[in-house]
């Protein structure tokens, strides 16, 4: 079961279908899986083999597509990493992943100098950047490939059981983790998506986010089960996301929340020119319902949610369930369970909230190098994410919030989530995030922070007052507003609350 294996499917099989789009470039399977093969066995060439781990700290470009085949073809564990990355950050990551050889690009040359020294694997000639003006102590890509064959490299004895890639955590909620993926896993990504998507040979799929999270893998797995079109932009910008999917007729995208708002409110937005989309996902964190409605009356019958987890449960609310249970994640994954615990293990009845756990085939095995985390991540075979929600009579999971973000105020739980529904349908308003902070009386109190729309005039006590009027109790009431630019966010996209949180500790 190497995955590795579907590019030269296809390539043999219906070559001259379109493969992947980026910029200009637009290339066929035959096309394209002759420069994975030249990559691949240029690997082979410098000693890279089943088992070596690879780094890629990279932009998104036809290049990394390579590398992730390129890589499974020959059985490498491929690490995928930010440019976004500081230098303490790189040098713990490829330490800790086992990193042997490192593709990356001049622009980040600097910062894979100042770490190099420090890392134990890395051969002095096995620093790889793709592009041009490649500096001194750097082996260009071109020159790392040249001469390699286009032929299909030998096979790699590659088992089902065997490491595809170790993706860590966006650290959204504490430190970086290395999480495994297998092959098997992989092919579980490819099958149960791309059934889920609804996803044919005929399809075009555009992903405008960075390719570096495992979020991407919804998409990049069942693209090339099936043998569709993957359009891939350099990055996220709303309006070029607008003007390709037009051009392209893209079927099928993934956006996280933050994308999704953005790409609604470009002065562009015109349904008369998506119509080609059969699909528009949302990943990485709730869409709140003010913005998950206005979605759907644009663009009915295509939107999709997915909850999950980088260690592998996931829950999927399907188009044509969005009208009964639009304020729900959907109902788990094909060959997922879930179920909802309380703090003693017990499994709760229909409606009553407490920790979400699944299980499933696209599972982690666990956490690179820790057993002790992956332990108390995975009990009796069940995930326990550290979410709290609660399964209807229908089995569907409505989520309430993160079990890290929930504030205890006064002995009361509360959920920000329920307060930043309420913060985001006022109309000024385009993202929010509540947290909490110590309070010596109630314990803890929670804070609002928000985005405004452009030329909103309204001040944030006023949409203070007006969310604390609309709360359902006093104990939910915000003791303070703050108005940001923006959001932090990781490479993912997601909104670093933490970060927000400790700016504003420091401010106070």
């Amino acid at each position: 079961m190497n995955i590795g294996y579907l590019p030269a499917l296809h390539a043999r099989y219906r070559g001259d279908h379109l493969a992947v789009v980026f910029g200009n470039e637009r290339l066929s399977y035959r096309e394209f899986n002759a420069r994975i093969n030249r990559l691949a066995n240029g690997l082979l060439r410098a000693g890279v083999s089943k088992g070596n781990h690879i780094a890629t700290i990279l932009p998104n470009c036809i290049e990394l597509l390579e590398l992730y085949w390129a890589a499974a073809k020959i059985g490498a564990v491929v690490v995928p990493s930010s440019v976004l990355l500081q230098e303490s950050g790189l040098r713990t990551l490829l330490n800790n992943s086992d990193t042997e050889m490192v593709f990356s690009t001049p622009a980040f040359a600097d910062t894979l100098s100042n770490v190099r020294g420090d890392t134990h694997k890395i051969d002095a000639d096995a620093w790889i950047l793709i592009g041009d003006d490649v500096p001194n102590g750097f082996i260009s890509y071109q020159s790392f490939i040249g001469g390699a064959s286009s032929d299909e490299p030998p096979d790699a004895g590659v088992q089902p059981s065997d490491p595809y890639n170790i993706v860590y955590s966006s650290g959204t909620t504490g430190e970086p983790k290395g999480i495994i993926h297998t092959h098997e896993v992989r092919a579980w990504y490819c099958s149960i998506f791309a059934s889920a998507w609804r996803m044919t040979p005929e399809s075009i799929v555009m992903h405008a986010g960075s390719i570096v999270f495992n979020g991407s893998f919804l998409t990049l797995m069942p693209w090339m089960f099936v043998g569709c079109t993957y359009v891939l932009l350099p990055s996220f910008d709303a309006d070029s996301v607008l003007d390709v999917i037009e051009q392209e007729h893209v079927s099928h995208t993934i956006m996280v929340p933050s994308q999704i708002i953005s790409f609604m409110n470009s002065k562009r937005f015109d349904t008369a020119k998506l119509q080609s989309l059969e699909m528009i996902q949302t990943l990485g964190a709730p869409l709140h319902l003010e913005h998950k409605q206005r979605l759907i009356d644009a663009l009915p019958d295509r939107f999709y949610e997915l909850y999950g987890l980088t260690e592998g449960f996931m829950t999927i609310l399907d188009k044509v369930d969005v009208p009964a249970k639009m304020a729900s994640v959907g109902s788990p994954a094909r060959f997922n369970e879930c179920k909802i615990i309380d703090d003693q293990g017990n499994t709760l009845p229909p409606n009553a909230p407490g920790e979400i756990c699944g299980r499933g085939p696209m599972m982690t095995p666990g956490y690179y190098k820790r057993p002790d985390l992956t332990a108390d991540a995975i009990r009796d075979g069940w995930l326990h994410t550290g979410d709290i929600g609660y399964l209807d009579e229908d089995g569907y999971l409505y989520l309430v919030d993160r079990k890290k973000e929930m504030i205890i105020s006064g002995g009361v739980n509360v959920y920000p989530r329920d307060i930043e529904e309420i913060a985001v349908s006022h109309p000024d308003v385009i993202e929010a995030a509540v947290f909490g902070i110590p309070d010596d009386k109630w314990g803890e109190t929670p804070v609002g922070a928000i985005v405004l729309k452009t030329n909103a005039t309204v001040s944030p006590n006023d949409i203070q007052l007006w969310i604390n009027d609309k709360v359902e109790a006093k104990f939910q009431r915000l003791s303070d507003l703050i108005v940001l630019d923006d959001f932090p966010r990781n490479v993912a996209g997601k909104t670093l609350k933490r970060d927000i949180k400790a700016s504003y500790l420091g401010e106070c």
